[in-house]
């Protein structure tokens, strides 16, 4: 096979150009912006473009193959130079189905959670031993690379992202794997530039459970209301299999999860993530996984990247980062830590830094979201929203969208010189963020305030 990627440093255009390159296939790519650690892999694999750049002499006849990332716009020279020579042109999610399409599919759908759950099941097959394929979204401890394809392994892992498959494809991702087997662990509305309502964004629930296989199966939360109404829609067409939150306790390095009479002590915590680890239980029992050997691989599982991921740690004091940027995550992030310290003093910070929670109209879907912290501090920067092209907004609009009980602040020196008056014994802190707070070195900052505690 040879095969082009058209933006080839994306987070998941990469891993899946490294991931064909290591199947055999002659990989070739382009793009007007390289990062780290997009660059290096990209490099030790061999396939780093030799100039940033696009240039249509790259697309010849002898192509089989195009993937097109969304960073590329519809009039991309290279693209249109494919559609020219009737290139067979893909989304990656497309060509993901092409190279799993005779093997058992098993997609991790949601809002939330989904990164979580994939890591969860893959921990379990990798202690088990078990050979699948793989497509997940974020990296995780172990791998050096989050896309696996082989001609030998008989089931795909993949993450089912709901947003957009390419610049000419605007199908969401996850419509395009037709899963055997799928999960769908929560439904919050987000990316409100692609799904303006929620009525829309539900409904590519309800169009995903539909392309779900004839005789395949539904694993589905029954604690979320339209998860909970899509599986009992979907109840006489599929093997639909529900799942709530265990009963658990928390414990000082994590949590015991009692489950049919046995007791489990694992290393993570708060009832969303035993949640998750329900449904990535009940995934890998569908693919031949006994409940009692899932649960026993989890005892060392700490977490995905990222995700509740532990900074710095030092006597009665702990300071964690997460991903958590939409209302739903950020509930579940700041109660998870109050669910696990309930006596202490917790400090959760959140960056407004997505396209969808820095406009103005989805600021009320805020409302609360962070009220089980003793101290909320929402940060954002007007030159992100100026960089998004988005209306401003002020801080009283943040204010009133979280409900009043925040602290709101639009510049990082002023974030940090909040963080460093607190006295930090007996406490949180919960740094929730896609991006950095524009600077901020987590590691850094936990080390300094681990010193100020004797």
């Amino acid at each position: 096979m040879n095969v082009h990627f058209i933006a080839i440093g994306g987070s998941a255009m990469h891993n899946l150009a490294i991931a064909l390159s290591r199947k055999g296939a002659k990989v070739t790519g382009s793009d007007d912006e390289i990062f780290e650690p997009s660059r290096t892999r990209l490099e030790k694999q061999g396939i780093l473009p030799e100039k940033l750049g696009w240039d249509a002499s790259a697309i010849t006849s002898d192509l089989d193959a195009v993937i097109l990332g969304m960073h590329a716009r519809i009039d991309n020279p290279e693209l249109l130079k494919a559609k020219e020579l009737n290139i067979p042109i893909y989304s990656y999610p497309e060509y993901l189905y092409e190279q799993s399409k005779d093997k058992i599919r098993v997609v991790i759908g949601g809002s939330h959670g989904k990164t979580t759950i994939t890591s969860m099941l893959l921990h379990a097959i990798n202690k088990l031993g078990i050979n699948v394929d793989y497509m997940v979204g974020a990296q995780l401890e172990g791998y050096d690379c989050m896309v696996k394809l082989s001609e030998d392994a008989k089931i795909m892992i993949l993450e089912g992202d709901e947003y957009l498959s390419s610049p000419i494809d605007r199908r969401p991702k996850f419509h395009l794997y037709q899963p055997t087997i799928a999960i769908i662990s929560g439904i919050a509305w987000d990316h409100i530039n692609v799904f303006p309502t929620f009525e829309n964004y539900v409904e590519q629930f309800d169009i995903f459970c539909s392309l779900i296989d004839p005789k395949g199966k539904l694993i589905y939360n029954t604690e979320d209301e339209e998860v909970n109404k899509l599986g009992k829609k979907y109840s006489s067409a599929l093997n639909t299999i529900p799942y709530a939150t265990p009963t658990f306790v928390p414990t000082e390095n994590g949590t015991k999860l009692s489950f049919e009479g046995q007791e489990f002590d694992l290393k993570i915590f708060g009832p969303h993530n035993l949640q998750n680890l329900i449904g990535a239980m009940r995934l890998g029992e569908a693919i031949g996984i006994q409940t009692t050997d899932f649960l026993n691989a989890m005892r060392d599982f700490t977490g995905a990247g990222k995700r509740l991921q532990k900074v710095s740690e030092k006597a009665d004091f702990v300071m964690f980062k997460d991903f958590a940027h939409s209302p739903s995550k950020l509930k579940a992030t700041t109660n998870a830590i109050k669910h696990q310290y309930p006596t202490r003093k917790v400090v959760a910070c959140m960056e407004l830094h997505t396209f969808s929670s820095l406009k103005k109209e989805f600021l009320p879907h805020y409302k609360n979201a962070m009220e089980k912290a003793d101290i909320a501090v929402v940060y954002y920067s007007p030159e992100v929203v100026k960089h998004k092209k988005l209306e401003p907004i002020s801080k009283a609009q943040v204010l009133d969208g979280f409900g009043r009980n925040v602290l709101v602040m639009d510049e990082t020196a002023d974030v940090l010189t909040f963080i460093r008056a607190q006295k930090w014994e007996n406490s949180v802190l919960l740094m929730m963020s896609s991006g950095n707070f524009d600077g901020i070195d987590y590691d850094a900052l936990g080390e300094e305030l681990c010193a100020t505690i004797v």
